[in-house]
């Protein structure tokens, strides 16, 4: 077994009635993704396009797809088809490209709006200003803005953490008060969850609790 079921079993009791968990799967084998699927897990997510590509055409139909990387507006249209959740939207023309591959295929996709919380310049997403100038959401009929996501800086300090998703959190609610679709919150990872679910996190993405290190081939 190369799935850690005792930790997946553990996280899933920790996060009861509070969080959605997306097992991040990126760069794993799709026997491992099965293994869990078939612990009826249907969460998962992906960083590379053309991976989440390959995976989807030799998984089950009911996988849950979540694109959880930095995604670019060229390649929105090998997963318009399928996706389920795209996490990190970080800009505007990257949402009008959704919005227009998601219309090609007759589809609305959810997505969340990607927030830079973190201090590290290799973050990506839209600071808190910019969230409050985004009045013109209506426009995309294809696109479902369901709400946020953010990283944490990557750090020890664990106090800075939950100061950044309580940031996050304080976001979310203020922009909640006009985007009524608003009903996910996705923060935390295998190193800070619980510290994201404790400041209101409604999904978490855990990849290495549950897969064990990754290995690297790109």
């Amino acid at each position: 077994m190369s799935i850690n079921i005792q930790a997946y079993q553990n996280i899933l009791q920790e996060i009861k009635h509070k969080s959605t968990l997306v097992a991040v799967s990126k760069t794993k084998p799709v026997e491992d993704i099965k293994e869990l699927y078939n612990l009826n897990q249907r969460d998962f997510g992906e960083n590379y396009v053309q991976e989440l590509v390959e995976k989807e055409a030799q998984l089950p139909k009911d996988i849950r797809w979540h694109f959880i990387g930095h995604l670019q507006s060229n390649k929105v249209k090998y997963i318009a088809q399928f996706v389920y959740l795209i996490h990190g939207v970080d800009s505007l023309n990257l949402l009008k490209e959704i919005n227009k591959q998601a219309a090609k295929n007759n589809r609305i996709i959810n997505c969340l709006l990607q927030v830079h919380i973190a201090q590290e310049e290799t973050k990506f997403g839209f600071n808190e200003s910019e969230l409050h100038q985004l009045n013109t959401l209506e426009e995309f009929k294809n696109v479902n803005i369901c709400g946020l996501m953010g990283m944490a800086s990557f750090t020890d300090d664990m106090q800075k953490v939950r100061r950044e998703f309580e940031n996050l959190k304080t976001i979310y609610n203020k922009l909640s008060t006009y985007h009524l679709s608003f009903t996910t919150l996705s923060m935390g990872m295998s190193s800070d969850y619980k510290i994201a679910i404790e400041e209101g996190s409604t999904m978490v993405r855990i990849g290495s609790l549950l897969f064990g290190a990754r290995t690297y081939n790109k």
